[in-house]
């Protein structure tokens, strides 16, 4: 929130107008919502760059980073590792796919399941992404000593470990 709505907001006083709630979040304090925002703007600057530059989105790039450090995985694998739906996951597949970006094959342990890996074209793709991802990464990290982004990440790695347990808050228990 800016500093202008901030001060108009706090100025306001809630009887006078019954819509505002005594318990609003300060979304400006409240870290899911200040990750999400920071998510989808890293993502969303993503992908204005690499759709018109390498015809890939943000979702083909989360796919194609995985695979090229995890090639001949699963859809679901890929769903559990990036965070990813799966109709997301298995449109990407096939755009890349079609791009010869990707080769799908039937599992050999699972013949109903089908892997995925980056081919030649995809790993050459990749290469050239990677070098602008990490560039954009350095840029967003400047003014962090190296201490400071080390302690970041481990934060982040925490919060990480605690998604499923606070996703369960909340959530109505069977009934025997």
């Amino acid at each position: 929130m800016n500093e202008q709505l901030k001060t108009q907001h706090a100025r306001r006083n809630p009887r006078e107008d019954s819509r505002i709630s005594m318990r609003a979040l300060d979304l400006d304090r409240y870290i899911p919502a200040y990750l999400t925002y920071l998510a989808g703007k890293i993502s969303s600057g993503a992908s204005a760059i690499y759709r018109p530059r390498f015809g890939v989105g943000i979702t083909d790039w989360r796919i194609m980073a995985l695979l090229a450090t995890e090639p001949w995985i699963s859809a679901a694998r890929i769903c559990s590792a990036t965070g990813l739906d799966k109709a997301a996951v298995s449109r990407s597949a096939r755009e890349l796919e079609g791009m010869g970006i990707v080769d799908v094959r039937p599992d050999k342990s699972d013949q109903r399941r089908q892997i995925i890996a980056l081919t030649s074209k995809g790993i050459v793709l990749h290469d050239r992404i990677v070098k602008l991802a990490i560039a954009r990464e350095q840029r967003l990290l400047e003014g962090f000593s190296a201490s400071e982004r080390k302690t970041l990440l481990d934060f982040l790695m925490r919060l990480q470990k605690q998604v499923q347990s606070a996703n369960s808050i909340g959530v109505a228990k069977a009934q025997p």
